[in-house]
C-alpha cells in the first residue's frame, strides 16, 4: 500500500537560500510515516500505548532537487518489513511528480523496557 500527504514549504523550512533545509526533509518523512500509519488505522500514539515503541534504526537519503519556499510537496511512503525485527519505510518527496528526495528509513520494534522485540502481525500486515 502507498500512502501520499502533502504539506506547504514556509519560511521556517528554508535555508538562507530560500530552499529546503536538507535536515527539513527528515520531519516531512516523519510526518508521511505518521500519516501512513494513522491512515491504516492506528496512529503512533496508539501503537505506543499498545507496548510496542517504533524507533528509526537507519536513514539512507539522496536529495536531487531542492524545494523552495510556498512549494507544495507530496510524501510518499510505503512500507516493507525485511524481516521480523525490522521495517522499512521507502519514502520519496515530490514536487507535482517530479522526485526531490529519495529515501529508506528503516525502524525496529521496541517493548516498553525498550527490548528489541520482533515486529506484532498486526505491523507486518501493513506490509507491501
Amino acid at each position: 500500500m502507498q500512502q501520499s500527504v502533502s504539506f506547504k514549504v514556509y519560511y521556517e523550512d528554508t535555508d538562507s537560500l530560500g530552499v529546503v533545509y536538507y535536515a527539513n526533509y527528515f520531519k516531512f518523512m516523519e510526518r508521511g510515516r505518521s500519516e501512513f500509519l494513522t491512515h491504516q488505522g492506528r496512529s503512533v500514539a496508539d501503537w505506543n500505548a499498545d507496548g510496542f515503541l517504533l524507533v528509526v534504526h537507519s536513514v539512507q537519503a539522496t536529495f536531487k532537487k531542492p524545494a523552495v519556499l510556498g512549494d507544495v510537496v507530496d510524501i510518499v511512503t510505503t512500507f516493507t518489513v525485511p524481516s521480523v525485527y525490522r521495517g522499512r519505510f521507502a519514502q520519496r518527496v515530490e514536487r507535482a511528480g517530479e522526485l526531490l528526495v529519495d529515501g529508506n528509513v528503516d525502524v525496529v520494534c521496541l517493548d516498553a523496557n525498550q527490548n528489541l522485540i520482533e515486529f506484532p502481525p498486526q505491523l507486518r500486515a501493513l506490509a507491501d
